[in-house]
């Protein structure tokens, strides 16, 4: 009688191979040379593990963060980054050299400004659907005073002044109540907003995600860096205003409105500074000129991928027709 089949061993992925080597030690570590991602979805949440060696909370890091510059973690950063850079390109039109900057920021910024799905949850969506959205989006922050302060580095005059003031309104300008990450912090306790683990993140999201890590641990992306943040500021009122209508007419705990009311109201002004005072000092280089517009442009085709995304995942069948042709 033949022996039954063994059962197959699902491998590891890298992810979850790199985080165990960090807890073994310098020679699990220096194994990982040369490693492959088991899929595309492995590789972003591999990139994530890393970019939280350069920009994650210490006490979550911990004793990992020595491993920040690890030759196999950088081979490892190095080639990973590459590749969906790559596939960041492929997404968008080339950068032509003589481009302006302020005005092809703006004109990305006023492309899909409200994406059909923030008008389905100002106007449609339920409780619940409501708070497993504004989980997977994270906000217009997610991180980004600290993506704020790594972009400052080096710069000079009007542009680090600006990126200064912004700074100092993500910092809720010196009152720690009001800080955006504490603001954030008392909405997602005041909705129960649960964390959402990488592994069950959309690979659209995880896309959106790692590419702010890219761009913040890698000085020759700085301008790509600027024109993404610009974007994001610009864009970002817009769709707050709608999340603030879904959570007055879902009649939300007032601990859950100052996040985005702050942001609804705040945002638009930050975005026309941040054109004015530091996207049309630096775009005097050609080199930051076109950088900050691909970076604008690689941050456009993540958030379309993300949205589309939404609206599949929360079409209803009574409005999914109209609010899955209004994303594509």
């Amino acid at each position: 009688m033949p022996a039954p089949d063994a059962p197959t061993r699902i491998p590891r992925t890298l992810a979850d191979r790199i985080t165990a080597a960090f807890r073994a030690g310098e020679d699990a570590v220096g194994a990982l040379t040369g490693a492959q991602p088991r899929d595309g979805r492995d590789r972003l949440r591999t990139l994530q593990v890393i970019h939280d060696l350069h920009v994650g909370s210490l006490d979550r890091v911990g004793d990992a963060v020595r491993f920040q510059h690890h030759p196999a973690v950088a081979e490892l950063k190095g080639r990973l980054e590459a590749e969906v850079l790559a596939e960041l390109a492929g997404m968008v039109d080339p950068t032509p050299d003589d481009v302006d900057a302020v005005a092809e920021l703006r004109a990305i910024a006023r492309q899909d400004q409200v994406p059909e799905v923030y008008r389905w949850l100002a106007d449609d969506a339920s409780w619940d659907e409501l708070v497993e959205f504004l989980a997977l989006e994270g906000g217009p922050d997610a991180g980004f005073d600290d993506l704020v302060a790594a972009c400052q580095i080096g710069l000079r005059g009007e542009p680090k002044l600006e990126l200064a003031r912004n700074y100092w309104d993500e910092m809720g300008r010196g009152t720690l109540a009001e800080v955006h990450t504490e603001l954030h912090h008392r909405l997602a306790v005041a909705i129960g907003m649960p964390t959402v683990p990488t592994s069950d993140v959309p690979l659209s999201g995880l896309l959106r995600t790692t590419l702010g890590g890219i761009l913040a641990t890698n000085r020759l992306l700085q301008p790509e860096m600027v024109g993404a943040l610009g974007l994001l500021e610009l864009q970002a009122g817009p769709r707050c205003r709608q999340v603030v209508k879904a959570l007055e007419r879902l009649d939300a705990p007032a601990d859950a409105f100052p996040f985005y009311t702050e942001h609804r109201d705040v945002d638009p002004h930050h975005g026309k500074a941040w054109l004015d005072n530091a996207v049309v000092h630096l775009a005097d280089d050609p080199r930051w000129a076109v950088g900050m517009v691909r970076g604008a442009r690689w941050r456009a085709a993540t958030n379309s991928g993300f949205f589309a995304d939404m609206a599949a995942r929360f079409a209803r069948p009574a409005a999914g027709e109209a609010l899955t042709a209004a994303s594509a």
